[in-house]
């Protein structure tokens, strides 16, 4: 299977990811689901590993490659916990699209540090197309309450002070994911595409639960309610079979195109909101969306 079907079976597990993990949230902590969810991943990473038979080639890996593994592994692990805490307070079709904006930095990272420089014009102009449609996507909340009344004014300040408490974690969730992309590539040259995911998925899991336990939040295991566990677990097993398409995608293909291709799970993710969380897509949003898939399928051609 090519790069490009890779990176689009990548992108639509992803999708299901972010369902799945907003419906997991609405009770459960944060820093527990990423937890949990991450254990399931490395579970299933493992189990792919024994199935294809590559976990004998460990003793072969290079310094380099353990290294940029274990620093996109620590890059993961912090895109994760800043990005499901800002679906905990934010909504679906407001945190994706600045979590996806991570596509536009690995673009250019990838450009200036991979040398991935072939219709470069047309590239950034894409890229350009991109970052209007994400910024397009972000709604304004309170606008038209009047000053001429103190309290109301105190009052939507305060309110909207704690509706874009969401925005700082999806941008830190951003920049953290692009510098997973690149990472990554370099780590997972010469190494068996599964193995490499299973391996970055070791230095994860005890980030996620050292942070639970740092927290004093280990207790919350107990609290987790089983209807919404069993998202959690789906979910996980989601992340798992999208990691595993990604990386074989940026192994095998062009990363500033994959990561492009992979976030058009933008697409599953606002209409599974839209349908079954009935949480609104405005005009503006219908639009910026329009911008993202455009731009995308146009640099998925020059590819």
């Amino acid at each position: 299977m090519g790069w490009i079907a890779m990176a689009a079976l990548s992108a639509f597990f992803a999708g299901v990811v972010s369902i799945l993990a907003k419906l997991g949230i609405q009770k459960t902590d944060s820093d527990v689901v990423t937890a949990v969810r991450t254990t399931v991943v490395l579970a299933f990473a493992w189990l792919v590993v024994a199935v294809v038979g590559s976990a004998s080639t460990m003793g072969s890996l290079s310094v380099r490659s353990w290294a940029f593994l274990g620093l996109s592994g620590l890059a993961t692990g912090a895109s994760w916990l800043c990005y499901f805490r800002a679906l905990a307070l934010g909504d679906v079709n407001r945190v994706v699209p600045i979590d996806k904006g991570s596509a536009v930095l690995a673009t250019l990272l990838a450009i200036v540090l991979l040398g991935e420089t072939d219709h470069l014009a047309a590239k950034l102009a894409c890229t350009a197309v991109i970052l209007v449609g994400t910024l397009l996507m972000i709604e304004r909340r309170m606008e038209g309450v009047g000053d001429s009344d103190g309290s109301r004014a105190d009052a939507a300040a305060s309110e909207k002070s704690r509706a874009l408490g969401w925005l700082p974690y999806a941008i830190l969730a951003a920049v953290f994911a692009a510098l997973t992309s690149i990472l990554g590539r370099i780590g997972i040259e010469g190494v068996e595409s599964n193995l490499g995911t299973a391996l970055r998925t070791c230095v994860v899991l005890p980030m996620s639960w050292g942070i639970v336990l740092f927290r004093g939040k280990l207790v919350e295991l107990r609290a987790i309610d089983r209807h919404e566990l069993g998202f959690l677990l789906l979910s996980g097993v989601a992340t798992g079979a999208s990691w595993l398409c990604y990386y074989r995608a940026i192994q095998t293909g062009v990363v500033s195109v994959v990561v492009q291709i992979d976030k058009l799970s933008i697409l599953v993710s606002i209409a599974f909101a839209w349908l079954v969380l009935r949480e609104p897509l405005t005009r503006r949003s219908a639009l910026g969306l329009a911008l993202m898939v455009a731009g995308t399928v146009a640099m998925t051609l020059l590819a």
